[in-house]
């Protein structure tokens, strides 16, 4: 039923929410140039000058890849140049030694995977008419790989003490995450990790109510928009399937 009200908006809802990262990010660049190019300087002692091209790349790189995915532009090409930037942020920022943050990081590149795995389904369906073979296996393996890259995220969120609530809420966390990685009611399990997730991060990630000169402030909204990344890669499993590399595809043959 959801997906019957919902199906004509939910592509768009979830590639807005998908992008919404970058879209922050990039425009930080812009607020903060001389704060963002200073850290790397003082990080890397590169000079003014790169440390100004890497905050360049930064900010042109996934503003225009946000462009290019909302007008539905050459979106293969923007997917790498956003996988291109975290690549690079992960490793400008010493992300890749920071576990948390690097399971975060790989939840968006699974975001983008099924952001791809989107595009080549467009581009198939102007050929509608035209034999062809079963669906694709790069697309299925897209697919699978952004789901379980999509529930790395869910893993930082995990508590290991024993009151009842982070036992609970563990157990039921664990299992809705293993039911989207191998594809068993994958729409419904997705769709409860988006409703579940959305309330985590407007409790946790509240930036809006520290004051802006705060250090905390930046942090949560980065935290913010980086889980409604996530809750967007999930929004498009929501309306597209799990794919065929899934126990939900199996089932039909079954």
């Amino acid at each position: 039923q959801f997906l019957r009200v919902t199906k004509q908006y939910l592509p768009h809802v979830a590639r807005l929410c998908l992008i919404s990262t970058f879209l922050e990010d990039g425009i930080r660049m812009w607020f903060q140039w001389s704060e963002q190019r200073d850290y790397i300087d003082g990080t890397w002692n590169c000079g003014y000058f790169l440390a100004s091209i890497f905050v360049f790349i930064n900010l042109f790189g996934q503003l225009s890849g946000c462009i290019l995915v909302l007008s539905r532009n050459f979106v293969q090409y923007a997917c790498f140049g956003l996988f291109g930037i975290i690549a690079l942020q992960t490793i400008a920022y010493s992300i890749l030694w920071d576990l948390k943050f690097l399971m975060r990081n790989l939840a968006l590149g699974g975001g983008l995977l099924l952001l791809l795995a989107e595009s080549r389904s467009e581009g198939k369906s102007m050929f509608a008419g035209v034999p062809t073979m079963r669906e694709s296996s790069p697309k299925q393996y897209m697919q699978l790989g952004g789901r379980v890259l999509l529930v790395l995220m869910f893993m930082t969120l995990l508590h290991f003490d024993m009151n009842f609530f982070s036992v609970l809420q563990n157990i039921v966390g664990t299992a809705l995450i293993i039911l989207v990685a191998i594809g068993f009611k994958t729409k419904l399990a997705a769709l409860t990790l988006v409703i579940w997730l959305f309330g985590i991060n407007i409790y946790f990630n509240a930036f809006w109510t520290v004051p802006a000169y705060k250090p905390m402030h930046d942090f949560l909204k980065y935290d913010f928009f980086q889980t409604m990344s996530v809750i967007g890669g999930l929004l498009l499993v929501v309306a597209l399937g799990p794919g065929g590399v899934s126990m939900d595809e199996k089932k039909k043959e079954w």
